[in-house]
């Protein structure tokens, strides 16, 4: 029940624009404003201040625009965490660092150091950010340096030299063990990684929205101790993310597949209860699960991996038994049979193999309701489209969505990868960079790094 590796992610770049520089004025104090410590983005509402034009957002946090960034020293937590080749460990997909330059654009009279972090220890692909500050460099217009060290004396000297118009890659933030560790901002403050580097800013800038699920010592303790701000991209996801919780136009529809069932139930029970979605579309193994919850029996092998997950399958049934009618589920299937595909029926698909697919009659049902909703969202593909034959299911689910009139959102590394392959990443309203945190918000959870933000904000109006 996972999907392989994709090799193929180099081909998608990131092709939405992040947020317009705003103009608010800025004045002599970190603050822009100094009588309104927190942004003005209330849903629907514009700061004319500010002249902020943002929409489906309700987070107090600062921004960019209430800060004086002018030679002041700023350190900036990315997410530049890329998919790497298992051979050459060389980046396959550069999206996350190519989605930076909105926040190192608006950064370039600051002086600039970078924290950001490869996968966790124990990891194949757990590595140096060397390659990826070389990948920076192409992506900005300041003049990129890397150092091979955190929070050490080499690292801590080379802060210190960092000029306007520069920026320094930190080499990877969970070589520092503190960082492994998850608690509260308050306790993370205390440790050596932030008291160390925490002396050497004037500002924190959090721009790691795929990260802001994490309760780590970068993400949450320097908003702790040191005036912070949310950067452009981050601005950006939750805007968008905010929009879809808070004031979707309707119809509107959520397509939701993929592997990992754990993280797609939460959300549809959230999206459901709180009346954000009109329809929910599954696919892959989040179908299987709901029905699984039916009745619905599969072969044997597939019996096996459900039965390893009983508990979201208790969970699909209590969320059927008060929202049946807005979810809808595949009534057919592609199936692997001889090394080919099959269509298959739903009433035949205990006999007929492993199911890789929706069948081609579901995904033309999905195609006609996402044509008429006015707000689409996706994440995680519907079958395992990696092999061949098994891709037509998601690929007409993401064709539909790119000729649509609908506000459409995709998330998640998979499909907006998959949309880079066909040749129509920019045809949707908003390509999420994250895949943990957007769901984790769609499921209504709060995101510690969020939390950390709109905190730090309160602490600066106090002053």
């Amino acid at each position: 029940m996972s999907f392989a590796p994709l090799a193929w992610l180099a081909l998608y770049q990131l092709s939405h624009p992040g947020p317009t520089n705003k103009t608010g004025s800025v004045g002599n104090n970190v603050l822009c404003h100094p009588n309104r410590a927190q942004n003005c983005l209330m849903i629907n509402v514009a700061c004319s201040e500010c002249r902020l034009d943002q929409t489906g957002m309700e987070f107090d946090y600062l921004t960019l625009d209430d800060l004086d960034l002018r030679e002041k020293r700023v350190l900036l937590r990315l997410d530049i965490n890329s998919p790497l080749d298992p051979t050459t460990n060389q980046i396959l997909d550069d999206t996350r660092i190519v989605a930076a330059k909105f926040t190192l654009d608006a950064l370039t009279e600051a002086r600039v150091a970078v924290l950001s972090h490869q996968s966790r220890p124990g990891k194949d692909d757990f590595t140096s950010l060397k390659q990826h500050a070389e990948l920076l460099q192409k992506n900005c217009s300041q003049n990129v340096r890397f150092i091979d060290d955190v929070m050490g004396p080499a690292a801590r000297e080379a802060i210190k030299q960092v000029q306007k118009g520069e920026v320094l890659v930190l080499d990877n933030v969970r070589f520092c063990s503190e960082e492994n560790v998850e608690d509260t901002g308050e306790k993370l403050a205390k440790t050596n990684l932030v008291s160390r580097l925490a002396a050497l800013f004037d500002l924190y800038v959090n721009d790691a929205f795929a990260a802001a699920h994490r309760s780590q010592a970068s993400l949450v303790a320097f908003p702790y101790v040191l005036p912070s701000a949310a950067g452009r991209l981050m601005e950006k996801e939750l805007s968008t993310l905010k929009r879809l919780l808070k004031d979707p136009e309707r119809p509107s529809t959520y397509i939701l597949g993929g592997a990992k069932i754990e993280d797609k139930v939460p959300v549809i029970e959230n999206i459901l209860a709180t009346g954000c979605a009109d329809h929910v579309l599954v696919g892959g193994n989040v179908a299987k699960v709901f029905l699984k919850a039916e009745g619905q029996r599969f072969d044997k092998s597939e019996e096996g991996e459900l039965a390893k997950a009983s508990d979201q399958v208790k969970k699909a049934k209590q969320i059927l038994a008060k929202h049946r009618k807005r979810i809808l589920m595949p009534s057919d299937f592609g199936t692997l049979s001889s090394g080919k595909r099959v269509e298959t029926s739903i009433q035949k698909v205990v006999r007929a193999g492993t199911v890789l697919d929706i069948g081609a009659q579901t995904a033309e049902r999905f195609a006609t309701i996402i044509n008429e909703s006015r707000t689409v969202v996706a994440s995680g593909p519907l079958g395992v489209f990696e092999r061949d034959g098994f891709e037509s299911g998601t690929k007409t689910i993401l064709e539909a969505m790119a000729i649509s009139s609908a506000f459409t959102v995709i998330g998640g590394g998979h499909l907006a990868g998959y949309a880079g392959i066909l040749g129509i990443a920019d045809k949707f309203s908003h390509v999420s960079t994250a895949g943990g945190a957007m769901l984790s918000l769609l499921a209504g959870e709060e995101l510690p790094a969020i939390k950390a933000l709109v905190e730090a904000a309160k602490r600066q109006e106090r002053g």
